[in-house]
């Protein structure tokens, strides 16, 4: 089985915000697979469907961004999924607005959910899916940056960006993550 995760945090305050594009990409491919959200476990909500291409699993930690692993590895476990056949989508202040990067490995790069998959998953080695966010304006705190909500003029950008990673995700059920990476990255 394949685990797509997104990082965000959970509530009605931090939807569609600029931490939250790891969820708001579920909810794309949730709608694109036919999965409903409607289990919870390990402190996550998740779903699953049986497509042509295998099983999948898509999730979003309730837990706040910063203990995504505190959610992640009791699913993976608990599911029996190997740290191969999971995929992590998240923001990235280093990527131009909606810009796509695909990485096997890394370090967090100072981004607090992957800091926590990293110590609770015991490895830098999982598939990663960034979208990129801008860096903050000028005096503005980055904390504050990543909780606002998306700028009208950068809707059509962030959707782009939103569909591109759940076309990556399709992709990689059939194909190893590398290939993925060449066609998406």
């Amino acid at each position: 089985m394949k685990l797509v995760i997104g990082l965000g945090n959970p509530g009605k305050e931090y939807e569609h915000t600029l931490h939250n594009v790891g969820f708001d990409t579920i909810d794309l491919l949730a709608e694109k697979w036919g999965i409903s959200l409607n289990q919870q476990k390990f402190n996550a909500i998740y779903g699953t469907a049986h497509l042509p291409e295998g099983k999948v699993m898509v999730m979003k930690p309730l837990t706040y961004m910063n203990l995504s692993g505190e959610a992640v590895r009791p699913l993976m476990d608990y599911f029996d999924i190997e740290l191969e056949d999971i995929v992590v989508i998240y923001d990235d202040l280093d990527l131009e607005k909606g810009k796509l990067r695909l990485r096997q490995k890394g370090s967090a790069g100072g981004h607090n959910g992957i800091k926590s998959l990293i110590q609770h998953l015991g490895t830098q080695n999982f598939n990663r899916i960034r979208i990129g966010i801008d860096r903050p304006p000028v005096g503005m705190k980055v904390v504050n940056y990543v909780l606002s909500h998306y700028q009208k003029e950068d809707l059509p950008t962030m959707e782009d960006a939103f569909k591109n990673a759940a076309e990556a995700c399709n992709y990689w059920l059939t194909k190893p993550f590398v290939e993925v990476m060449n066609k998406f990255n």
